[in-house]
């Protein structure tokens, strides 16, 4: 049985799959909080750990050689985004952080290609693409069955979201927060709030991770179980939602003073909707007391673009 309670982020298994119980824990977590951690997901520990060590390889690179896969004009979409490049949203200093973004594969002439990049694969780094487009496949799978989880909790069809999500533009991002030094200004990643449908989260073992409590006003720490995954609404999942569904305030805060010395990694899955899917207030989530806040459907695609040049990463 998954565990709820109520006055913490809830610690829920999906070791029984999407079932009634885990749905409303699931809902009632992230109500609360926006957040809820999930163990027993079915990712391949092997292929995570995979992953992790070709992350660390490749960050390793020397500036030069992770320089060429900046993808000029990209926003970012795909490829290496170098240091201190993003900045959260009415922040003044960028975040400290580099990172990779791994998209979706498309098929030659798939009528989302235009707004879905092709993939770069660095060929430095052996095993680099095979393993993480099976990790994006399968953090895709995962995703869809908290989808299914989150569709239940709002009365929905189970596969309420399967189209919505299908050749989605979802990102897999690696992340690497190298080590600060004692007077570097700004933290490793400012206070914001993610843009997707849901973000599903591996490395917030190290500590960092805080999450902004709308009950209380206090930054609370999120630490998860060894290998447990975060799970976080986004800002396309709150708008869809009438707020129902909160998109929280997150940030990663700079280590104490005996870890600085160290990097931090982690490997956030950004689930999006497809590039041309309407968002659009969802009827259940509107009455008397919760009137539409967004009586103006927008775009998936649309709302991505606004919320790049937000962060600094499309100009």
């Amino acid at each position: 049985m998954p565990l709820t309670i109520l006055d913490k982020v809830a610690v829920l298994s999906m070791k029984d799959g999407v079932t009634p119980a885990f749905a409303t824990a699931l809902g009632q977590s992230f109500e609360r909080f926006g957040f809820a951690m999930v163990r027993d997901h079915g990712l391949d520990p092997g292929l995570v750990g995979q992953g992790w060590a070709l992350a660390k390889a490749f960050f390793a690179l020397p500036e030069a050689v992770k320089g060429r896969y900046i993808v000029a004009g990209g926003a970012g979409q795909r490829g290496y985004t170098p240091f201190g490049r993003e900045i959260a949203k009415d922040a003044t200093t960028t975040d400290l952080k580099e990172f990779w973004h791994v998209g979706r594969d498309l098929a030659e002439g798939h009528d989302c290609a235009a707004r879905m990049p092709a993939n770069l694969w660095p060929p430095e780094i052996v095993g680099f693409q095979p393993v993480f487009q099976q990790l994006f496949g399968e953090f895709d799978h995962v995703g869809s069955a908290l989808l299914s989880a989150i569709a239940l909790h709002l009365s929905l069809r189970p596969d309420w979201f399967g189209g919505a999500v299908r050749d989605g533009n979802s990102i897999l991002r690696l992340l690497h927060y190298p080590p600060v030094a004692p007077d570097a200004p700004g933290i490793r990643a400012g206070a914001h709030e993610d843009i997707n449908l849901i973000t599903l989260l591996l490395g917030a073992e190290e500590a960092g991770l805080e999450l902004l409590d709308r009950g209380s006003g206090r930054w609370l720490p999120v630490s998860p179980p060894e290998g447990a995954l975060v799970v976080n609404v986004g800002d396309m999942l709150q708008r869809l939602t009438n707020h129902r569904l909160p998109s929280t305030t997150h940030r990663v805060c700079n280590p104490p003073p005996d870890r600085r010395g160290h990097s931090r990694y982690s490997m956030p899955f950004f689930l999006h909707l497809r590039p041309d899917f309407l968002i659009e207030t969802l009827p259940g989530c509107i009455d008397d007391a919760h009137p539409d806040r967004y009586p103006r459907p927008i775009t998936a695609d649309d709302y991505l673009m606004e919320r790049l040049r937000e962060i600094g990463l499309l100009k």
